[in-house]
């Protein structure tokens, strides 16, 4: 998954341009020019500034693609979740290898689980 093509595409759709993105985040233009070329990847709370610019749900960005070309649509992300995903990525960078597997495994078991 390249999240900046993912990015560039759903901005397009929407017919904006990065210089609509930066006034509405206060990204700079140069900035999201990184991202959508894959050179720069965007935090968790970039992403959701980002997707709020462009009027869609976090969860969009990460949809499954299906080979019919429909997405599955997932449901917008509270800020909580953003939040809580942020600290996350925030602390795993302090674990080790193997505890860093475990946390990542519990994120999916939970997702699953309430996903159900």
């Amino acid at each position: 998954m390249n999240i900046g093509e993912t990015i560039r595409n759903y901005r397009l759709q929407k017919g904006m341009s990065q210089g609509d993105i930066e006034k509405r985040t206060g990204l700079l233009r140069c900035y999201l020019s990184r991202v959508e070329n894959g050179h720069t990847i965007p935090s968790l709370d970039t992403l959701s500034k980002i997707a709020g610019a462009m009027d869609l749900p976090l969860g969009q960005f990460f949809a499954d693609q299906h080979s019919n070309g429909n997405s599955k649509t997932l449901p917008p992300l509270t800020e909580d979740e953003v939040r809580f995903l942020s600290q996350v990525r925030r602390y795993s960078s302090n674990l080790n290898d193997s505890d860093r597997k475990l946390v990542l495994a519990m994120v999916k078991k939970m997702a699953g689980a309430a996903g159900k």
